[in-house]
């Protein structure tokens, strides 16, 4: 990095004013992400090349050497350190991914992927999924460099391919591979976590995600005989395919309360004047009203039925029916999850794991979280900054394989109406300019003390 000196305290700690330039450069850079069309079909079927070329350009504009790295032609990979003050102190990862789900235009407002700036507002696929974290790192980075600034620890940059699929081309690939990139990270942070949760009541919450549940995605296959479509067949495969997927839609999951989720729930009650009372989980929502949605997705593991094939014509009973559920494991939850499955399935329905991914816990008591919530309440005094566990999964998986303890650490300050969590995948995904004028300074107070 460019004129690295070390920064001098003021009033007793380092000046944490970014400049006008990482204020505009981070919607800038936001929008000129998202006209980067890196729409992930799954099967392979995405590009992130240009997208990460972009980010790439932008590193080398600050002074680093970033390293582009495919498994597979166009599923490009992006990685950077930055030399941090402490030669003795854990590296830590920073990292975000390129590509983004599918968007059906004719659904949108505004053309999904124009990057337009409307009202304060930018708008496109990737808004807060994750193209804005992608920003605000390249924004924080490059203002560093203008500032003479190095963070206290070394910082491994990361900017992957392949996070809203498989993994396989992003960061699955880089910890298999290129594992020597990593070395000395023992904590990592990426989405979703800092932003503002309004609870209608007046109080702002800013949840930092200290854990994910498992990825458990399931193929289900039943097989009978196959037979005209007016005769009675006892053994058809699509009617013992659908009972299967009704009792595990209409499971009920028992409570399964890991220390995250109980660190979330104790202090949201403490934050409500509420005895947290673990034996009726039920009812301790309840009492939590609209901020118990940080947290209820969360109690339990879930397995949701999501697709259906079977038969190619109407009076054709066919010889096999398959179906795939997205389930959702909590950590320890592994062995209930399956002995669960194997019930629900019956005898004449076969499952499999068709994707799987490891649950997630960090540590709430940690120097690390202490350090996101200060930064968080340096800007945000009277916000309650609340620890809670991701319903979905992120590239964190990946990363812990070479013992990387990930947190969602995006931060935002959002208006009151705007459904956050209802923008991930969602039409018309859109972020404030002053969102990201807020997570630019908080990424930035953090990063640096980090």
């Amino acid at each position: 990095m460019a004129d690295q000196r070390t920064p001098q305290p003021v009033d007793g700690r380092i000046d944490g004013q970014v400049d006008e330039q990482a204020l505009a450069e981070v919607v800038e850079f936001t929008s000129g992400l998202i006209r980067i069309d890196t729409t992930n079909r799954g099967g392979g079927d995405c590009r992130e090349r240009p997208a990460a070329e972009y980010a790439a350009e932008r590193l080398a504009g600050a002074g680093l050497q970033p390293l582009l790295l495919e498994r597979t032609p166009g599923r490009t990979n992006v990685v950077a350190r930055i030399e941090g003050t402490d030669p003795g102190a854990d590296a830590l990862l920073v990292h975000g991914h390129l590509d983004v789900v599918p968007a059906e235009a004719a659904d949108w407002s505004v053309p999904p992927f124009s990057g337009e700036i409307r009202d304060g507002v930018v708008w496109g696929r990737g808004a807060v999924d994750m193209k804005n974290m992608d920003a605000m790192i390249l924004a924080v980075v490059r203002s560093w460099a203008r500032r003479g600034v190095r963070p206290r620890r070394d910082l491994v940059i990361a900017f992957t391919a392949d996070e809203e699929a498989s993994a396989e081309d992003g960061s699955g690939f880089l910890a298999d591979r290129h594992p020597e990139l990593f070395e000395g990270c023992t904590e990592g942070v990426s989405e979703s976590g800092a932003f503002t949760f309004h609870d209608g009541a007046g109080h702002r919450i800013y949840p930092i995600a200290a854990g994910e549940r498992g990825t458990g995605w399931l193929k289900l296959t039943a097989r009978g005989r196959a037979g005209h479509g007016s005769k009675v067949n006892q053994e058809n495969a699509v009617t013992r395919l659908t009972a299967a997927v009704t009792r595990i839609g209409e499971h009920e999951w028992p409570h399964r309360l890991t220390p995250t989720v109980r660190a979330a729930l104790t202090e949201l009650a403490a934050l409500y004047g509420i005895e947290p009372d673990f034996r009726d989980v039920d009812r301790l929502l309840h009492k939590l009203g609209p901020a118990a949605a940080l947290v209820e997705a969360t109690v339990r593991n879930s397995a949701n039925p999501t697709m259906l094939q079977a038969g190619y014509k109407v009076n054709v009973i066919p010889g096999e029916a398959v179906a795939y559920v997205d389930g959702r494991c909590l950590p320890g939850g592994e062995e209930e999850f399956t002995a669960t499955l194997d019930e629900l399935t019956g005898p004449d329905v076969q499952w499999e794991f068709a994707h799987r991914e490891v649950a997630l816990q960090a540590p709430v008591d940690s120097p690390t979280f202490a350090r996101m919530r200060a930064a968080v309440e340096e800007f945000v005094p009277d916000g309650h900054v609340v620890p809670y566990c991701m319903s979905g999964g992120t590239d964190a998986k990946q990363f812990s394989r070479l013992g990387i303890t990930g947190y969602g650490f995006t931060p935002l300050e959002l208006p009151e109406g705007l459904d956050y969590q209802a923008l991930f995948h969602g039409v018309d995904e859109r972020v404030p300019v002053e969102a990201l004028h807020f997570g630019v300074r908080v990424l930035d107070r953090f990063l640096r003390m980090a």
